[in-house]
This record gives C-alpha cells, sequence and structure tokens, in this order.
C-alpha cells in the first residue's frame, strides 16, 4: 500500500477503517435499460482502482453515480463510512439530503474526459473558481494555492492564459490543477487521455503517475492498459454492467482467469 497523504475533509468525519469510497450493489437504468447491474467496488484511503472495460459496459456511468452527478434505483454510495440518504424508489430515486450531497460532491473532485474549462476564464481563474465560489475560501489563500498547483501539474507559467491558448494536454493538466485546488478527499478520471494525441497523452500521464505516487486515492476509468497497470492497486473489469474480474493489476493483466478478460487484453493490444 502506498504511503498516505491526509486531505483536510469539509464536515466529513472518517474512520480510519471506512474505504474513501465504497460501492454496494449499485444498479442504474436509463428507462428500461439497465446499465450497472449490482457493483460492488470498494477504494482505500490511498489506493488506486482502475476501471477498464470495452465502451458500454458501464464504467463512465459508475463513476458519475459515484460524485452522485447520476442517479442510481439501488444499492448504497459510502463516502467515507457516510451512507447517502435517498429518498423515492427506482427510478425515481434521488439524493435526500442536499448538504450532504453537495459536501460529498466537494470531496470527490472529478476530472472530465473533455476538460470543461471555462473559456473566458483564464487558466488561473478557472482553477479558482470553484473554492472561492463554492467553498467560500479566502480568495488570495486560493490564488496562492492555484498557482502551486498548476507549476505542480507542469504548466505554471499558463496562468494567465485562456484555454484556446493552450494544447489539449495543457488543458487537461489544468483540469487536473483545478480538481486538486478544491482539496478533495478523492480524484476521480473519466478517460482523462482518450482525447489527447499520444505525444500529449504522455504529459497528462506522467502528472497522473505522480499522484499516484504520493498516495492519493483515486477512482480511474480509462482505456490505457499500461497506465491501469503502472498506477493501480486494483483493477476492476467490468462486462455488461457487471465486474466480470477484479483483482491486482500483475493478476488481471499478467493471469487473467475469464475468456471475457482476456479477449479484451488482447483487442487492446492490437
Amino acid at each position: 500500500m502506498r504511503p498516505y497523504t491526509s486531505q483536510i475533509i469539509k464536515e466529513v468525519h472518517v474512520t480510519d477503517s471506512a474505504p474513501v469510497i465504497e460501492i454496494r450493489d449499485l444498479h442504474k437504468s436509463y428507462g428500461a435499460l439497465e446499465v450497472l447491474k449490482g457493483v460492488d467496488i470498494s477504494a482505500p484511503a490511498g489506493h488506486v482502482v482502475s476501471l477498464i472495460g470495452s465502451s458500454g459496459s458501464g464504467k463512465s456511468t459508475l463513476l458519475r453515480c459515484t460524485n452522485l452527478l447520476e442517479d442510481s434505483q439501488s444499492g448504497d454510495v459510502i463516502f467515507c463510512g457516510e451512507s447517502v440518504i435517498w429518498k423515492g424508489r427506482g427510478l425515481g430515486r434521488k439524493p435526500g439530503d442536499r448538504g450532504q450531497m453537495i459536501r460529498i460532491r466537494t470531496n470527490l473532485s472529478m476530472v472530465f474526459q473533455q476538460f470543461n474549462l471555462w473559456s473566458h476564464m483564464t487558466i488561473l481563474q478557472n482553477v479558482m473558481e470553484a473554492p472561492v465560489t463554492v467553498l467560500k475560501r479566502d480568495k488570495a489563500e486560493v490564488e496562492e494555492a492555484a498557482r502551486a498547483y498548476l507549476a505542480k501539474v507542469g504548466i505554471g507559467d499558463k496562468c494567465d492564459a485562456f484555454p484556446a491558448q493552450l494544447s489539449g494536454g495543457q488543458q487537461q493538466r489544468a483540469a487536473i490543477a483545478r480538481a486538486l485546488c478544491m482539496e478533495p478527499q478523492a480524484l476521480l478520471f473519466d478517460e482523462p487521455t482518450s482525447a489527447l494525441d499520444p505525444e500529449l497523452e504522455q504529459e497528462v500521464i506522467r502528472v497522473i503517475k505522480d499522484l499516484a505516487a504520493e498516495g492519493r486515492t483515486m477512482l480511474i476509468v480509462t482505456h490505457d492498459m499500461r497506465l491501469a497497470a503502472d498506477v493501480s492497486d486494483h483493477v476492476v473489469f467490468l462486462h455488461e454492467g457487471k465486474i466480470a474480474e477484479e483483482g491486482s493489476p500483475d493478476a488481471v493483466f499478467g493471469q487473467p482467469k475469464t475468456e471475457r478478460l482476456r479477449g479484451f487484453l488482447s483487442a487492446t493490444a492490437a
């Protein structure tokens, strides 16, 4: 297990034994289409869990359900030992405590595939916006932290640039700095390199590897098997909304047990 660098939790009480993220028997449907069919995942503090699988297997949906960007129909979402409170049932189920939902979301920073930077703001303003407006933190302190995080991801000289003036790799690194500036308990990555060409992809991979080496808790949806093998403590292979196989990177990539996983790895290596 990697050494864990504890992060400040805003109004969240963490027990030593509780995983940062825990999903139990999660089901998610879009109308009659069931996308997640009873998924269980646990991400202890300081661990990196990678989700792999074919398009449509439910990886990104699971990530969005974890961050409460999508409503699930049954099952438990637990953050640092605190279960999400629900109201309603089935397709009508929604988070039942808005304060809790906001608290959990601000502690699970998400990095999206398409960067989602505000085009009319500088890179520094993009990174500062949520901590200042959502968390109501002191602007001067946030600016100092934002500059430090931009330097950390290797674009400290781009503070006054606008997103359109940056390469895709630089924009994604800015998005990572924005996520870090929220001082989250965990980072969620949704295909962070799939929109980049191979050269720019490596810029982002280096940053993710550095974060993993620091012992940050991360849940990563990725198509990059080498990244998953290099940074993960645990790898989960999803197939048609279910966990078909999971285990350590050595076990999943070196000794796959199921024909489904062997076929998937063979296709991605081609």
